[in-house]
């Protein structure tokens, strides 16, 4: 199996008090991507609350901001190409402010915000991205205002 390059899309403590998807990556060109890990914690809600956040696919695409690389999306290995992932409003980016459609809701966790999630799937749970889709990570439901800190790490499969 060809590995290919790894990088994490990062929203670096965006307030959210409203948005549902806080993270939404959009393969570029070159192939699909397979998920590694995803994360969710917040950085200064001290009143103990339940939440659930999810990995889920999209046939559309929210809303979001514009990731910038080298700031929110950010290469594992120095010498690694360009991340091949599509950039823009309706691509990979954070904090989306109109919500896409979403089609497989494949992982749902509980989460308390004083303690956050992670996601470390076994090969066999990855999640796979075409280049068609999408994934976002998200909350069901919108979450208490904080600083959320929130991570979507991927391996893009740029053919073998």
């Amino acid at each position: 199996m060809f590995i290919g390059p790894v990088y994490t899309l990062s929203n670096n403590g965006v307030t959210i008090s409203t948005a549902i998807s806080a993270l939404q990556l959009k393969p570029g060109t070159n192939g699909a991507v397979e998920i590694l890990r995803a994360a969710v914690t917040q950085g200064n809600n001290v009143t103990s609350a339940q939440l659930v956040a999810a990995v889920i696919r999209k046939s559309a695409a929210a809303t979001v901001t514009t990731a910038v690389a080298g700031t929110h999306l950010n290469k594992h290995n120095p010498i690694s190409p360009t991340a091949d992932a599509s950039l823009g409003t309706t691509a990979t980016g954070i904090t989306a402010t109109a919500e896409g459609t979403n089609t497989d809701l494949t992982i749902k966790r509980g989460l308390n915000l004083l303690n956050g999630w992670e996601w470390l799937p076994t090969p066999e749970e990855r999640l796979v991205v075409p280049q068609s889709g999408f994934a976002a990570v998200t909350f069901l439901t919108a979450p208490a205002s904080s600083s959320w800190y929130c991570d979507l790490t991927w391996r893009e499969l740029r053919g073998g």
